[in-house]
């Protein structure tokens, strides 16, 4: 870890984004016409972005401790039996509009989108008294892009601990994701509402706030990732998936968390990007959200296998 905490308890703390996805499969990512269209079973799954970071961790071997508000409603109580059964240790403050919900439109080539219904209050905030406890015994506090997370990055940064987050397919300018990009140490994010522009906004990122470190998902396309002190990303491509893409819910978080696995143990750079690629494409090969996660061993096993799609580019 790069900062230690004397007497952490925790790896990693988790703070935010556990949910419950309804998957709907398609044909493509467009409505039909007509008014009905029958589809395989629809099903629901323990997920969002949170949910996918603390299980990930955990599934590599980290002491990992995840927080939240959570609904006191079926997906509510859905979501406690899967952390119990995964011994996950969870702790959550009751949401009073219940639990977040999305629906997500897979395709048959795994790609998605999703409706997120965002249901908590716009002023509800995860109090001190509950957090701060739990950011004071952690080594490293990743803290979701949830508003109700956002009062836990200063103190995080405050009491000496490294910070991760994952901005997702933010715009490169949309005000709200702020606090997040320039709070964190290490910011992730999804080229997918960037394009071409995702160097200046990775720039930007490092320019104007405290990350050492940007990395930007780009799908099949492979990643770019940009340390401070650097002039440009670098780009590195995607690996070819020892298994056929079925459902992208959940590849981001994949990434994110090996990538990081890899970084707290000192690997470089190149080493990151690939375990992080390699538990990306896995998490592809399964349909639903974070419903196969790679172990350390499966993952060690997985990179020693892995082959780039094409050289590492610059």
């Amino acid at each position: 870890m790069a900062v230690a905490a004397e007497g952490a308890a925790y790896d990693v703390l988790v703070v935010g984004g556990t949910g419950v996805d309804t998957i709907v499969l398609v044909d493509e990512l467009a409505v039909p016409r007509g008014d009905s269209r029958s589809v395989p079973p629809i099903r629901d799954y323990v997920a969002h972005t949170g949910n996918g970071v603390a299980l990930g961790f955990r599934a590599l071997g980290l002491a990992t401790a995840f927080i939240d508000f959570l609904g006191e409603d079926a997906q509510g109580r859905m979501i406690l039996e899967r952390y119990a059964e995964a011994g996950l240790d969870f702790h959550h403050l009751p949401a009073p509009a219940g639990t977040p919900r999305s629906v997500n439109l897979v395709d048959r080539e795994g790609r998605r989108f999703s409706f997120y219904d965002g249901r908590h209050p716009l002023d509800l905030r995860l109090p001190e008294e509950f957090y701060l406890p739990y950011v004071e015994r952690a080594r490293h506090v990743h803290v979701s892009r949830s508003a109700h997370a956002e009062p836990v990055l200063a103190d995080a940064v405050r009491l000496g601990r490294t910070v991760s987050t994952d901005l997702h397919a933010w715009d490169g300018e949309e005000a709200s994701a702020l606090p997040w990009a320039l709070g964190a140490d290490l910011v992730f994010l999804s080229a997918a509402e960037v394009g071409e522009r995702i160097p200046e906004v990775m720039r930007r990122i490092l320019a104007e706030g405290r990350a050492s470190l940007v990395v930007a998902t780009d799908g099949a396309a492979g990643c770019h990732v940009l340390q401070r002190g650097e002039p440009e990303p670098r780009r590195f491509p995607a690996v070819l998936p020892e298994r056929p893409v079925v459902d992208s819910n959940g590849a981001g978080d994949a990434f994110l968390t090996a990538f990081l696995h890899r970084r707290f143990s000192g690997a470089p750079l190149e080493e990151c990007v690939l375990a992080g690629s390699v538990s990306g494409a896995f998490a592809c090969g399964s349909p639903g959200t974070h419903e196969e996660l790679i172990g350390a061993p499966e993952l060690a096993a997985a990179v020693a296998r892995a082959a780039w799609a094409r050289p590492p580019v610059g």
